[in-house]
């Protein structure tokens, strides 16, 4: 129940933002409004062990070079006199920040004397585990709109190949607490865990999410993440999806009109 209240509160963005940064009244969408920089936006609260803060990609920019950034920093955004234009380098520098670019790809970290991993579970499968932390799968993975080429596109969300850049891409970051005290920071892409992209953060202190909506990525929203067990309207939902060739098919099934939207646009 603890975890579940300090989710709902930090699926939000902190009123501490960059300059060209404007917010919805909720704090749950926000919109860069001018210019490629002075972006970052920062989670409302400090994240728990394992806890995700997911946001969706929902507007794009032409014309600037330069994709979505995120991370994590043990700096309260109320105690920054001035929030730096760029996340990178310029919060990085001020030390205690881990920030990483998410390009079209690539954004598999690689550590040193492991081998990157090249599976991918099931696009059913209902958690992604990271460690010890079980995440349900599903509020994870970005979904296209019903429309003339929806097929394409679900098909490539379930190869789990959807550009990492792209619109109505969710991406989230985390950290996991390691034995010797410290955390490892995970960056995670429609669903599929990056690796552990920072190690020896530093639990002991609050650590908050970075987002920075840089360059060609204009507006984001935050997605919140309910932990525990996925809801039966969830699981009915990855049955259909599983039993039909693409999402406009959802049309004509004998289903409530509730649950047809929740198949089509969630």
């Amino acid at each position: 129940a603890v975890m579940a209240a300090r989710c709902r509160l930090a699926a939000r963005f902190h009123h501490i933002h960059g300059t060209n940064v404007r917010l919805d009244a909720s704090r749950t969408r926000a919109t860069r409004v001018e210019s490629f920089a002075n972006g970052i936006c920062f989670s409302q609260e400090p994240l728990a062990p394992g806890q995700i803060f997911l946001v969706e990609i929902e507007e794009k920019e032409l014309g600037w070079c330069g994709h979505l950034r995120v991370g994590l920093t043990a700096h309260d955004p109320q105690s920054l006199e001035v929030v730096p234009e760029y996340s990178l380098p310029d919060l990085v520098n001020m030390g205690d920040t881990w920030v990483f670019a998410i390009t079209r790809s690539h954004n598999r970290v690689v550590v040193e004397g492991e081998e990157a991993r090249t599976q991918r579970g099931p696009p059913w499968e209902p958690f992604l585990l990271i460690e010890r932390v079980r995440i349900p799968r599903d509020t994870l993975v970005g979904r296209s709109r019903p429309g003339r080429y929806s097929h394409i596109l679900d098909d490539l969300y379930k190869m789990n190949v959807l550009p990492a850049t792209a619109r109505r891409s969710r991406i989230g970051v985390l950290y996991t607490p390691q034995p010797d005290g410290t955390g490892d920071m995970h960056i995670v892409i429609n669903g599929e865990d990056m690796g552990p992209s920072a190690r020896g953060l530093p639990t002991t202190r609050p650590l908050y999410a970075v987002v920075d909506i840089f360059a060609s990525t204009k507006s984001v929203r935050v997605i919140p993440v309910d932990y525990g067990f996925p809801s039966l309207q969830t699981l009915c939902r990855l049955v259909i999806q599983k039993h039909i060739v693409h999402r406009l098919a959802i049309e004509g099934l004998d289903l409530p009109p509730l649950l047809k939207s929740f198949c089509q646009h969630e």
